[in-house]
């Protein structure tokens, strides 16, 4: 397939996009959380059917597609992470004809469709664990997880010292068939998720299938729920600090994650996605969430012949400063897009706080610097070379809802350690979308229909209906910023130069003519380029660049 140029006018000015082959490389995929997205049956729940009525929102807003968090049959103890059947659809969310009817409507769109494959676990409720507590130890059944006898003179202790990266112990002891005390399992996450052994062959051979069955329904490719997982130290040994998952809440213990053997699954992915890509032309994505130590280590996952994007979270959590984004940005130019992928770059999601709390810590209340803040960033990951994930009303500038009342949260590392240190739950409250008052048109419900998690008051400043109607909003902030991505050539293969800057500037020119200036301070220094900017996330008058803000322009630097 050869690329394709057109001329697009965008804010007055003519610019000429080429349409690469390659549509991932600098595409902007839009998170659905599914749940919290827009419910079509009154349950106060999100489904399938919402999603697609939402399809011309997003088409409107202007992404290149959508990725959907897992809506498969579970018994929904981490929110759908806990899968029971790989293949269907839970009732919560629809069925396989409306996943048939999404995967149409979004076709005729233009929209991709990413769905969300969890390898490393599933539910305790799947039919091959259930099976495997039934069959008893040695069983084969048993090898298609991490089934291992305990320690001590009555097998009573676990087989080693790893903590689970939600609390507690990574290990639960089963009930065996006799009724006597008997193996345990290992569970990263929860007891309700016990990891796969992907070691036995029947694990691969299986979600080979499970690959097939969604491209042959349409899906154009997967986010990878822990791609670094998978493969544990086949000897499970103790770990010097079992408790780092825990703390950190991260994949940090080295002897769970990141094993060698992994790299030949992707691989192997790969090529299952290139087969389907041969039949039609249409190219299939893998991307992953990839939790590793170095930018380094990151890229050896995007190799040719591995995953096609993994998502790049050292900017989500870098501090708001100029040196430390500066930092992040040239590791990961340098070492990923050095393999000849593109970076894959990130701001929220949903395990994180809100950028716009995230970034207004710790402002007082009612500064706007979180705000102000949220908005300069936007700019800077979309004008970035490589491509960008939005997760959900980040485009709507939603705050994170810091006040839910302990007996609505349903988050399990808060259930497992009664601690809202690190808790979910208040970055997927369900959307607003018009109105004054809850549920915000999210729930086609009668009159009292309530959310599956409340919506605060002050949600209605943030609804949909009202971001639309206001061209100072996030939303048109997104909305211009994408259509100039689009407008752009070749944004994907883009190259980046580092530009002189006053101290707290950061100023950088991509090989296109775009230049990308963000303030982090908050006071205003002189722009690095003269003249009105193309596009900027707050007032920015010629010739200067204010404190937290960004701004684009077009240039010869």
């Amino acid at each position: 397939m050869h690329n394709v140029s057109s001329h697009r006018q965008v804010n007055g000015v003519s610019l000429q996009r080429i349409d690469a082959h390659h549509w991932w490389r600098d595409a902007v995929i839009y998170q659905v959380y599914v749940r919290s997205f827009l419910d079509s049956t009154g349950d106060g729940i999100g489904d399938l059917a919402g999603v697609r009525a939402g399809l011309p929102y997003l088409k409107k807003l202007g992404v290149d597609g959508i990725w959907l968090s897992p809506f498969y049959p579970s018994p929904q103890a981490d929110h759908g992470y806990d899968v029971a059947d790989y293949r269907g659809v839970d009732p919560l969310f629809g069925d396989l004809a409306e996943f048939d009817l999404l995967v149409a409507a979004a076709r005729r769109l233009g929209v991709k469709v990413l769905l969300d494959i969890v390898p490393n676990h599933c539910s305790s409720e799947h039919p091959w664990f259930r099976e495997a507590l039934a069959a008893g130890p040695g069983s084969p059944a048993r090898a298609r997880f991490h089934f291992a006898d305990g320690r001590g003179p009555d097998g009573s202790e676990p087989p080693n010292n790893w903590h689970a990266m939600f609390g507690g112990p990574a290990w639960s002891r089963v009930t065996e068939p006799d009724g006597r005390p008997g193996q345990w399992y290992l569970h990263m996450f929860t007891p309700e998720q016990p990891d796969w052994n992907w070691r036995t062959p029947e694990v691969p051979a299986e979600f080979d299938r499970i690959l097939r069955f969604w491209l042959d329904r349409g899906a154009d490719g997967f986010r990878i729920d822990v791609a670094a997982g998978l493969f544990k130290h086949p000897d499970l040994p103790d770990s010097p600090d079992p408790e780092a998952d825990a703390r950190t809440r991260d994949s940090v213990n080295p002897l769970a994650w990141n094993q060698p053997e992994v790299h030949g699954v992707w691989r192997h992915w790969r090529s299952v996605c290139e087969e389907y890509t041969a039949r039609d032309g249409r190219e299939r994505l893998l991307v992953g969430e990839v939790s590793v130590p170095t930018a380094r280590e990151h890229a050896r996952y995007v190799r040719p012949d591995e995953l096609h994007q993994a998502f790049f979270f050292d900017l989500l959590s870098a501090p708001w400063s100029a040196d430390a984004f500066r930092k992040v940005v040239s590791e990961a130019m340098e070492d990923i897009a050095g393999t000849g992928s593109t970076v894959t770059w990130v701001l929220n999601n949903h395990d994180q706080v809100r950028t716009v709390t995230r970034y207004g810590e710790p402002a007082t209340e009612g500064s706007g610097l979180g705000t102000a803040r949220a908005r300069a960033a936007a700019l800077l990951m979309l004008a970035l070379p490589g491509a960008a994930y939005i997760y959900q009303g980040e485009e709507l500038g939603l705050p994170e809802v810091v006040d839910l009342p302990d007996d609505v949260l349903t988050d399990p590392i808060f259930r497992r350690t009664g601690s809202r240190a690190r808790i979910r739950d208040g970055c997927r409250v369900p959307l607003p979308w018009s109105g004054q008052a809850s549920p915000f048109g999210f729930t086609s419900g009668a009159e009292g229909a309530k959310p599956w998690l409340p919506q605060p008051d002050y949600f209605a400043e943030y609804a949909t209906d009202r971001a639309l109607a206001d061209t100072r909003s996030f939303w048109h902030l997104y909305r211009d910023g994408l259509q100039l991505r689009a407008a752009l050539p070749q944004l994907g293969e883009g190259t980046l130069r580092w530009l002189d800057a006053p101290p707290g500037v950061l100023a950088f020119a991509r090989g296109d003519g775009l230049v990308c200036a963000v303030n982090f301070g908050t006071s205003p220094t002189p722009a690095p380029v003269s003249g009105t900017p193309l596009l900027s996330s707050g007032p920015c008058p010629a010739g200067v660049l204010p404190g937290s803000t960004s701004a684009w322009w077009l240039g010869d630097l």
